[in-house]
């Protein structure tokens, strides 16, 4: 088959890399236009592969939609998109597009499925292979797939050790079940359909008021991006790697325990929360130690005050 593949980063390159391994014919890939001298690894992988690259600003713009109907294309993919794709686009190649979603659809749509599923403490999630239409991650299912998320896991764990290779193999799965003929297409309950807000700087800020699995939950649902954010003597401080202690205390949520050579523990409604990395903007992202030698935190001093 003829594939026009959409997408950027490892993600895109490893689809990239496995369609043409598989034996289809990939007559250009669309990435972002270049940030600085450092090239997007799809186009850099494209480029030693001798297929074409095309960067508009924007894939709305006439020359996204020009260059995808010259590629004369069986089958659109989409491979991690952060760009809105019109109709236009995504119906151009003769049997449409398809796209990799990470959640179980219709649960969590949206560009942050996983960081909410982390955040709401779910134990599962998955991804959806599907049918590009109209809608926010709406259409008709190919293939999904679960995987565990661990009771301490990262968004960034689930991500990267489990939905990334997963989800670069479905892919490659659903775009050879097209290949080979018709394919079930499973309509999503739309009823069903949940959508959560982008999880970046304006819902990152850590609300010490919660239940301490719910602070917990959501340091890891935030980390490594945007990462979970509080206040440290007025100064903005966000936590990353954190571990959930059953311990009973007096204190209140924020409040530090104890500073150790692991990390600050601090006080959660129910238990606390052992943080062993941390951010500021005069630091940047650091260890423990570095944070603890820096700023010399007290027993005592609190959090988000």
């Amino acid at each position: 088959m003829r594939i026009a593949l959409i997408g950027q980063a490892a993600f895109g390159a490893d689809v990239l890399k496995g369609l043409l391994k598989n034996g289809h014919k990939v007559p250009g890939v669309f990435c972002p236009p270049d940030r600085g001298a450092k090239q997007d690894p799809l186009k850099e992988a494209a480029l030693a592969a001798g297929v074409p690259v095309f960067q508009p600003g924007h894939m709305r713009d006439q020359e996204a939609y020009e260059a995808m109907v010259s590629l004369n294309a069986d089958l659109g993919v989409l491979a991690f998109v952060t760009d809105i794709i019109p109709p236009r686009v995504f119906n151009a190649p003769k049997q449409g597009s398809i796209c990799y979603h990470p959640s179980i659809l219709p649960r969590y749509r949206g560009s942050s499925a996983i960081n909410w599923a982390v955040i709401n403490g779910e134990t599962q999630t998955g991804l959806t292979i599907f049918w590009v239409d109209q809608g926010i991650d709406t259409g008709d299912i190919i293939l999904q797939k679960t995987v565990d998320i661990g009771p301490s896991e990262t968004t960034g764990e689930v991500y990267f050790n489990k939905l990334y290779p997963m989800g670069v193999a479905a892919v490659l799965e659903a775009v050879d079940r097209i290949a080979k003929g018709p394919t079930t297409r499973i309509p999503q309950d739309q009823a069903k359909g949940t959508y959560d807000p982008p999880c970046d700087e304006k819902v990152a800020g850590l609300d010490w008021n919660k239940a301490g699995h719910q602070v917990f939950n959501f340091i890891r649902g935030c980390d490594p991006q945007p990462g979970a954010t509080t206040t440290f003597r007025g100064e903005k401080v966000k936590f990353y790697n954190a571990a959930f202690l059953a311990e009973s205390h007096n204190a209140s949520a924020g409040e530090i325990l104890a500073v150790t050579d692991k990390g600050l523990k601090v006080a959660v409604a129910g238990g606390a929360l052992l943080i062993s990395r941390f951010r500021t903007k005069e630091l940047g992202k650091v260890k423990a130690p570095d944070f603890i030698a820096a700023k010399q935190p007290q027993a005592g001093e609190k959090f988000g005050a």
